[in-house]
């Protein structure tokens, strides 16, 4: 079955994205002549979110997220926007953790692992893109972007403010508030620089990933599905309270 199930033929002008969820993640091909409205519509098929209650990000390499919204998200069309094959459009679910369906883990569910000799012979792949456009490692000069980019992160740490002990809240969701745990490189997760700063947030509420674990190594301590851990440019911090689950309640 076609990866693009439920969306639009592939045409000329269509643009291959990697779409993220906290329970999903696939390449879908997307044209820019949609409106945002359209967009969400059609991922709610892919990451089971509503198109109301969707918040999406387009993230391109060493940039800030950007937004992707509109007070008449009808009438504005995707081509608005930066996209760039296989950047990201990760897609928040801005509903109470209450108000979610409780879906199982799917890390236990089997799954086909395509042998690396047989991807890199494909020639209809993201490696074989990034090959031919000299993307990524493949770019001659990727050493001294590498560098810099390693630089940028430690200097968005500073600007941001981001210290170990402080509040924040990811991706500017009200649901997804906690405390930063971890400031740091961690080679578990996989990577073309072992060095890259990650940050490690336990959350008020189980809208998290982990224990604070990752690749059988502990790096803080909470429950399950409490922690993640995420780039900078996704950590805002500011002085949150701590979510109350009976704060989202109009009576008792």
């Amino acid at each position: 079955m076609s990866v693009t199930t439920n969306f639009r033929m592939r045409t000329t002008h269509d643009i291959p994205l990697q779409i993220t969820s906290e329970n999903s993640g696939s390449e879908r091909r997307i044209t820019p002549a949609w409106s945002i409205s359209q967009l969400k519509t059609k991922l709610e098929s892919v990451t089971g979110i509503p198109p109301s209650s969707q918040r999406l990000t387009l993230r391109l390499p060493n940039q800030q997220g950007i937004i992707i919204e509109a007070p008449d998200e009808e009438g504005v069309q995707l081509a608005r926007y930066p996209l760039q094959p296989y950047a990201e459009i990760n897609v928040t679910d801005t509903r109470p953790p209450s108000a979610r369906p409780h879906l199982p883990s799917a890390s236990s569910v089997p799954k086909y692992e395509m042998p690396s000799s047989e991807y890199e012979q494909r020639s209809d792949s993201v490696l074989a893109y990034k090959k031919a456009n000299k993307l990524g490692r493949f770019d001659p000069n990727a050493p001294e972007i590498e560098k810099a980019r390693l630089e940028r992160l430690e200097e968005e740490v500073e600007e941001r403010g981001i210290q170990l002990g402080l509040r924040c809240r990811v991706d500017t969701s009200d649901v997804r508030r906690g405390t930063i745990k971890h400031v740091g490189p961690i080679p578990e997760i996989p990577s073309h620089n072992p060095k890259s700063v990650w940050i490690g947030v336990e959350f008020d509420e189980p809208v998290g990933k982990n224990d604070g674990s990752i690749g059988g190594k502990k790096y803080f301590d909470c429950r399950e599905k409490n922690g993640v851990f995420v780039r900078p440019d996704r950590v805002e911090v500011g002085d949150w309270p701590i979510l109350n689950d009976l704060e989202e309640m109009e009576e008792i």
